[in-house]
């Protein structure tokens, strides 16, 4: 074992620092609480300690994810700018990315995870504050995560290698939102008719 000394704060973070970078390169599946104690250089039962087992391990990684997803939106001052943050997000941090969104690898009562998704959850909700009254807000909210979500999972599983090419995604991303959420021109080209008047009042 290593001789090196960790603070008990810093043994945690040291274990999940380990286990992003297995996530990382490898996936959840290649998870194993005695390769990170090895990795970390501490005793097999050191990440017991913190995380009980697996499953705690990468619920702790699912609630830091949503936090900082949850701080990287809150930047954001519309709709279309989080779902660009949202990319920025899958960008920066493709570990987490990879387990949030597998409820199946989480404790689900667990109160920091509840915590923390709510709190991401309130600001992706944020971005449909400034809809027109007449647009149905959760049907536009869900059809801008998806849109967000789905890029953000090919870009990180590299199949937008090639039609990106040298460009950034987070403008590629800008301007396919533009394509989508912009109403299509009409079938004629030329000015509007004119209005037919109104009845007459008085």
């Amino acid at each position: 074992m290593s001789s090196r000394t960790y603070h008990h704060g810093d043994l945690r973070r040291a274990v999940l620092a380990a286990a992003l970078d297995v996530i990382r390169t490898e996936g959840p599946s290649a998870l194993s609480l005695r390769d990170l104690a090895r990795r970390a250089g501490v005793s097999h039962a050191a990440p017991a300690h913190h995380f009980k087992d697996r499953c705690g391990l990468l619920t702790a990684i699912a609630a830091e994810g949503y936090d900082l997803l949850a701080d990287t939106l809150a930047d954001a001052p519309d709709l279309r700018e989080r779902g660009v943050h949202y990319v920025r997000f899958a960008v920066e941090h493709p570990a987490h990315f990879q387990v949030m969104f597998q409820p199946e690898l989480h404790r689900p009562d667990d109160p920091e995870l509840l915590a923390a998704r709510a709190r991401a959850d309130g600001e992706l909700r944020a971005g449909v504050a400034d809809l027109s009254p007449h647009e149905d807000a959760s049907l536009m909210g869900m059809a801008a995560w998806s849109l967000a979500h789905g890029f953000a999972t090919l870009l990180l599983s590299h199949n937008l290698d090639h039609p990106l090419g040298d460009g950034a995604p987070e403008e590629a991303f800008r301007a396919l939102t533009g394509l989508t959420f912009t109403p299509a021109p009409g079938p004629t080209a030329g000015p509007r008719p004119a209005a037919a008047p109104g009845p007459a009042v008085g």
